[in-house]
């Protein structure tokens, strides 16, 4: 059975997709609604339990700042598809530039025969990424592919093993890439033996580590190290400048810099995953250009293609050139659409005002969750760049985590029309990930639905 979005007047005149939809909360049903429920009723019974839903909604249309399911319903959307969408959901140009492609080819797998299209990514890539040395970029699927790409590279490049992840560090779901995960459930749970050469060293995490410098932190992970690891071993040191499913933790001025700076000196590869931080989702393109950072190899996903499944790996010629010609790639590697729509994304993001979009994002976020967190001594810290929030709740008198009201939280949202993320090793972290084509009104509106989901949950 196939469904159509049921629309109220005045938008039953309205195209349904992308930026034309109404940008408005509309609830005209409960949450999920029946139709949403018979698709989840038929997704039971085709999908296997290990593919979960956290919204259980049947959405057909989506753009601007909402979701419309299939029972009409309208809501904000502060997940943009886990900080995909920031260009917007079914953003014009980039539907035009992949019909376009799609009517010349769909797949040709760019190791035997080869296209524009991947090209021109690779160039806008070593264009657009931090420094002006010499570059190069192979283009992949996931972000997980892409994490583990770049560690195949700085093996091949180094002729080293061990890689150094942090803590509450999120890769992927591949085996590699799970090992390079910290957290267990849902992630890793029952799914080991996982990679070996793997090892996790403290990150700086100013809320809990007691307000360490990041020069103070960077040492302690720097020693540890030279201690458990050794430089001698060592072929990447593998960071997210703000983590992201490890609960949007932001290291303090200083750590970043520190660790690169070591990692230069040692002869290893500095590899920034900016796989949920990039494309203007801080405001600036990159988060790794807040401190200044110039990594040796950059992973890139998630906003890259407006929606369409595409990864890079983009970095220091002399590296990316060290593995052997066919030691890269795959059938699906850099997809003729893909690549058309992320041409179309990334010229948005660069000349489009999506970067500028993002830090007036941060003024109105911050704002709005600051005032939340001082009314209500539950939020114990604010935190994030541009349109990359998070509030962490925590129990007053202890600072524990507090992941029960966070689940609560989440639900009430949910029920009340906005699509809300929680994250964070304690499970205790509630994201903020709109698209970048939001309005200021959605925003608040969705934050004041936080408010009250606060309000009605007692202590």
């Amino acid at each position: 059975m196939t469904f159509a979005p049921v629309l109220d007047s005045p938008a039953d005149t309205t195209p349904v997709g992308g930026p034309q939809l109404p940008q408005e909360r509309r609830l005209v049903t409960e949450i999920p609604g029946p139709l949403s429920r018979e698709v989840l009723a038929r997704k039971a019974a085709a999908v296997p339990n290990g593919v979960g839903v956290t919204l259980p909604i049947a959405v057909v249309a989506a753009g601007g700042g909402v979701v419309v399911d299939v029972d009409g319903n309208s809501l904000i959307d502060l997940g943009s598809g886990i900080a995909v969408t920031g260009v917007g959901n079914a953003a014009p140009e980039v539907v035009a530039a992949v019909t376009d492609q799609v009517s010349r080819f769909t797949h040709t797998c760019f190791t035997i025969t080869a296209y524009d299209g991947y090209i021109r990514v690779a160039e806008a890539l070593n264009r657009l990424t931090p420094g002006d040395h010499d570059k190069r970029t192979a283009l992949f699927n996931s972000g997980a592919e892409a994490v583990e790409n770049a560690v195949k590279i700085a093996r091949a490049y180094t002729r080293k093993q061990a890689v150094v992840v942090f803590d509450h560090a999120y890769h992927g779901r591949t085996n590699l890439t799970m090992a390079m995960t910290a957290k267990s459930m849902p992630y890793k749970s029952g799914f080991g033996p996982f990679a070996s050469e793997v090892y996790r060293v403290p990150l700086s995490y100013p809320f809990r580590d007691g307000g360490l410098s990041g020069a103070d932190a960077a040492a302690a992970a720097i020693s540890q190290i030279e201690k458990q690891v050794g430089a001698a071993n060592l072929a990447a040191v593998v960071i997210e400048p703000i983590q992201g499913e490890g609960g949007f933790i932001e290291p303090a001025l200083g750590f970043l810099p520190a660790i690169a700076a070591w990692a230069k000196d040692n002869g290893v590869v500095f590899v920034a995953d900016e796989i949920q931080t990039g494309f203007s989702r801080t405001g600036h393109l990159f988060a790794s250009e807040h401190e200044g950072l110039v990594p040796d190899l950059i992973t890139t996903a998630k906003g890259i293609a407006g929606g369409l499944p595409l990864s890079a790996v983009t970095g220091r010629a002399e590296i990316m050139d060290a593995a052997h010609a066919g030691g890269l790639g795959g059938t699906y590697g850099g997809n003729p659409v893909a690549c058309a729509a992320a041409l179309a994304s990334i010229d948005l993001f660069e000349n489009g005002g999506l970067t500028e979009r993002a830090r007036e994002i941060d003024v109105v976020l911050r704002g709005a969750l600051n005032a939340l967190r001082a009314a209500d001594d539950r939020i114990g810290d604010v935190r994030g760049r541009g349109a990359m929030m998070a509030i962490e709740l925590v129990e007053p008198a202890t600072g524990a985590p507090d992941a029960a009201l966070t689940a609560k939280i989440a639900a009430f949202a949910h029920a009340h029309g906005v699509v809300l993320l929680t994250c964070g090793t304690y499970g205790n972290v509630i994201r903020f990930l709109p698209p970048l084509t939001i309005s200021d009104d959605l925003l608040r509106e969705g934050v004041r639905v936080v408010g009250e989901a606060l309000a009605a949950t007692p202590r």
